[in-house]
């Protein structure tokens, strides 16, 4: 009678397993109810997987034509979120995590093409009705769905306006080298308004904050990095395991990594309160843009939507490059 590599054994031709591969193997079987009790909605915008070794859902999104945050994508994380906090079953679920299934593109933002519409038309109910949708999304994340759990961002690839927001409210944000991200409203006289400031002011303080805000530069992946708010600088094409290998890193110590992130929110939290009050300042400044303003906008919805047909990687820079030389 031998061990082999799997700790198990056969004795007369029956199979056993030592105790430590017996409790891994009730938990791997246990775990796959997560995968019909919670998911039990589908989805067009968004993409689940579970990752029962690892206690890990991915939600990729995946947004056509433009990858942006789509009404749908918005409406979408909510219900998966509603779903994954409702479950029986939420305790097998220790980590979620985000990431695009676009290759070059996280996600380019706001949905730009329906801004242009409903500022247009005056609707400040359509404006609100958009903004307050983000802010309850991203307070959820931030806040990660009120429960024991860590949120993870993967960006592989461009993070722009809206989708650096999103991403910067993780726990753990997790950056491939080519990624860029970047904040470029004020390119047409507006500014992100979904959580921007209330992120990165805590982050990296103010002053820095309101560079990057007033700046509309894209930064790379290394440069986020060396600021603190890219957590984790992965090698291109290395993205999905180095949020593996921060999982590991962190299950050694899961305890202190999670009451220090609640330590750390009691000094300085973010409030559902001051993201509303902030999203009401975007509505109204985003009513008074002018026509010259939302062509400007439309030029970087075309440039993005072709860039989302392609799926090639780097042309949110020359995108950005080309509508900021297009404003001074």
């Amino acid at each position: 009678m031998g061990m082999n590599p799997c700790n198990e054994y056969s004795v007369n031709g029956t199979t056993h397993y030592d105790e430590e591969q017996q409790k891994m193997k009730h938990a791997q079987q246990a775990i796959p109810q997560v995968q019909t009790d919670i998911c039990r909605s589908t989805y067009s915008e968004l993409d689940i997987r579970y990752d029962n070794h690892n206690r890990l859902a991915w939600y990729y999104m995946d947004v056509k034509p433009r990858m942006c945050c789509s009404l749908t994508l918005i409406s979408e994380i909510q219900q998966w979120y509603k779903e994954l906090a409702d479950s029986a079953h939420l305790e097998q679920i220790r980590y979620i995590a985000l990431a695009s299934r676009l290759p070059g593109v996280f996600n380019l933002g706001g949905d730009l093409s329906l801004f242009i519409r409903l500022i247009r038309d005056g609707d400040r109910a359509g404006l609100m009705h958009y903004a307050i949708a983000c802010i309850d999304t991203l307070y959820q994340h931030y806040t990660h769905l009120g429960k024991d759990i860590t949120t993870i961002t993967l960006v592989q690839g461009d993070a722009l306006g809206g989708g650096m927001e999103f991403a910067i409210s993780s726990d753990v944000l997790i950056a491939e080298r080519s990624a860029k991200l970047g904040m470029p409203e004020i390119l047409f006289n507006l500014f992100p308004g979904m959580g921007a400031y209330s992120l990165l002011s805590r982050k990296v303080g103010e002053v820095m904050a309101e560079r990057m805000i007033l700046g509309g530069c894209l930064y790379t992946a290394e440069q986020l990095y060396e600021l603190g708010i890219v957590t984790v600088l992965a090698e291109d094409g290395q993205g999905e395991q180095a949020v593996l290998d921060y999982i590991r890193k962190e299950e050694r110590a899961a305890n202190g990594y999670r009451a220090f992130r609640q330590a750390k929110r009691c000094s300085n939290p973010i409030t559902y309160a001051e993201l509303e009050q902030i999203a009401t300042t975007w509505v109204d400044a985003a009513l008074r843009l002018k026509e010259h303003n939302l062509r400007m906008m439309e030029r970087l919805v075309s440039r993005q939507s072709a860039k989302s047909c392609r799926s090639q990687s780097p042309a949110a820079p020359e995108t950005i490059a080309t509508v900021r030389r297009q404003a001074l």
